[in-house]
């Protein structure tokens, strides 16, 4: 199975990819694509839209477009359960300690990294990520 993992713009500023990419490796996921990539507004409005009635749409579109990112396709049994499990609760004070969201997590927004919630997202999300889209 395959999803995706992406380091968050913060992250990427603060030459946290390598550290967080060392971490991926090191807990036996096989990276199979990779990529530094710049979302535009449009790419943004897309990989988000699921959140488009939500009241803080707007400032995730802004923020996933503030600087590059990087799109890591992960593959694993069982990838999206356990890739989430290895970043860690959304808001990176509720985060187990040795999770990469309370490793290098700042505030809700700037969380370190995205990770796909489910199968069917992790295909759209791949395929945006990655310029298929």
């Amino acid at each position: 199975m395959k999803t995706l993992l992406m380091i968050k713009p913060d992250a990427v500023a603060e030459g946290r990819a390598g550290e967080i990419l060392a971490l991926v490796e090191k807990n036996r996921f096989a990276i199979r694509r990779l990529a530094k990539t710049q979302f535009s507004r449009e790419r943004a409005e897309l990989f988000y839209a699921v959140h488009r009635e939500r009241p803080f749409y707007q400032d995730l579109v802004a923020y996933i477009t503030s600087g590059p990112v990087v799109a890591i396709e992960i593959e694993s049994d069982d990838a999206v359960t356990r890739i989430r499990e290895f970043i860690g609760a959304t808001n990176p004070a509720d985060a187990r300690p040795g999770t990469v969201r309370y490793m290098f997590g700042k505030s809700l927004q700037n969380n370190a990294v995205h990770a796909s919630d489910a199968a069917e997202s992790a295909q759209k999300e791949l395929e945006i990520a990655f310029g298929a889209a």
